[in-house]
């Protein structure tokens, strides 16, 4: 299979775990057979390559995303980077014309697009193959996933089908409805749009250039920020004649919301936590090294971070995102592509952060202009290169870096330190980045 992978998300409705950078697809909150935790990207990447090992991934981002992708899937995941926001129809775009230009992908081969972070089970990605199946027989040009609705959502879009058959003609789409609207299209057999399609790679190429002016991936890349917002929905799936759904009767479930997401939890606590015997359907997520008390509530979740509290009524949380668009602070926790940083501490004039770097990554080799810097070693070993100078490095080394000067640590082992900033104007763009000569 061909798969693309939109990851997308600003990071509000799951505050205070995640943010600008950290979206939701990337919280670890999933328990694994062996006891540690995964993402939702890591479960969808896990799903796949488990009923399909030759899969190709491609994953449609946007740039502060890739660190966190890397870090979590490793360097072999194809990325198609999104220089900015463009809507669903350019980034669908961007990504089907880095598999024909970049990766070499036939024209004529089917691909897949479905969001990446959906809670399924493996039956759904066996649904994935048929689709692509079904894209291949070239009866539509597109072939969608229906899903069979379990109630009568108002958070989707629907897809009203010519017949009840598993495969069978669409003749409508509708916009996401109120209740009683949305009961009386399921009356009619409507569907859930999930947002999951299947295509032949030339057919969107074609549909690219005959809407936007370009000549190849990299052109397109090129001129990204020219082009005009819009869904694919809007720009493709409700203008083509010839078009397909095929129902899906398995479990989906969009956990776009603290409520929706506790529903999938497999336990009541993670972090350090207690709840009392008074308590009923109350769930603690907690990233702090501090304990959580609850006592006496119901239907509650409390989520706490670095960035922020939460303590929220689990129906009063699908409300959470004008308030915390609201808020202005420092991103206090991040993944990148060599491990993680956790700011521990915010001063005027200094910024301290608890920096882990995974065994064999490194930073860029980078400079400040405006601000000093000092790395105290607490555990690991690696080295550092600071003006080109290296240095081996363990617990209770410390290194200090000047304004200007060009500097790295590269890691041998898990390697864990705390970098003190120091200067008026602290920002995260004043860096400069360089090649290392070795």
């Amino acid at each position: 299979m061909n798969i693309i992978l939109l990851s997308g998300g600003s990071g509000k409705r799951l505050w205070p775990l995640s943010n600008d950078i950290r979206s939701k697809q990337f919280i670890k909150i999933f328990k694994k057979e062996d006891g540690t935790y995964e993402s939702m990207v890591q479960r969808v990447y896990r799903q796949i390559k488990k009923v399909d090992t030759d899969a190709t991934v491609t994953i449609a981002t946007g740039k502060t995303q890739v660190s966190a992708i890397h870090n979590q899937l490793g360097e072999d995941v194809g990325i198609s980077v999104e220089p900015c926001r463009r809507d669903t129809f350019p980034a669908i775009a961007l990504a089907t014309a880095y598999l024909v230009d970049v990766m070499h992908v036939a024209p004529s081969e089917s691909v897949i697009v479905c969001p990446v972070d959906p809670y399924v089970e493996d039956d759904y990605f066996e649904a994935l193959k048929e689709l692509s199946e079904q894209a291949d027989k070239c009866e539509a040009n597109l072939v969608l996933m229906g899903i069979e609705p379990t109630y009568p959502s108002e958070k989707y879009g629907y897809i009203i089908p010519e017949s009840t058959d598993h495969v069978a003609e669409v003749r409508t789409f509708r916009e996401k409805p109120t209740a009683d609207v949305a009961e009386q299209y399921i009356a009619q057999g409507a569907l859930w749009n999930g947002g999951v399609f299947a295509y032949k790679l030339g057919y969107v190429m074609d549909k690219a250039h005959e809407l936007m002016d370009f000549t190849d991936y990299q052109d397109l890349f090129d001129k990204y920020d020219t082009m005009k917002k819009i869904s694919f929905d809007y720009a493709v799936a409700e203008h083509e004649p010839k078009i397909q759904v095929v129902r899906f009767a398995g479990m989906w479930k969009d956990l776009g919301t603290w409520n929706t997401l506790t529903e999938a939890m497999d336990e009541s606590i993670i972090g350090k936590g207690e709840l009392n015997d008074k308590c009923s359907g109350v769930h603690i997520i907690n990233e702090m090294d501090v304990p959580v008390l609850a006592m006496g509530l119901h239907d509650v979740v409390i989520s706490a971070s670095p960035e922020g509290i939460l303590v929220s009524d689990k129906e009063q949380s699908s409300y959470i995102k004008p308030f915390v668009d609201k808020f202005e602070q420092q991103i206090m926790f991040a993944e990148k592509s060599w491990g993680s940083f956790k700011v521990v501490d915010v001063e005027t004039t200094s910024l301290t952060i608890k920096v882990t770097l995974n065994p064999g990554h490194s930073m860029n080799y980078h400079s400040h202009k405006n601000r000093d810097e000092v790395w105290v070693v607490i555990s690991g070993e690696g080295k550092t290169i600071v003006d080109g100078m290296e240095q081996m490095v363990k617990p209770g080394d410390v290194i200090t870096m000047s304004a200007g000067c060009r500097h790295t640590v590269i890691a041998d082992t898990e390697l864990k330190l705390i970098e003190v900033q120091l200067g008026a104007d602290i920002n995260v763009h004043d860096k400069q980045k360089f090649e290392l000569e070795r």
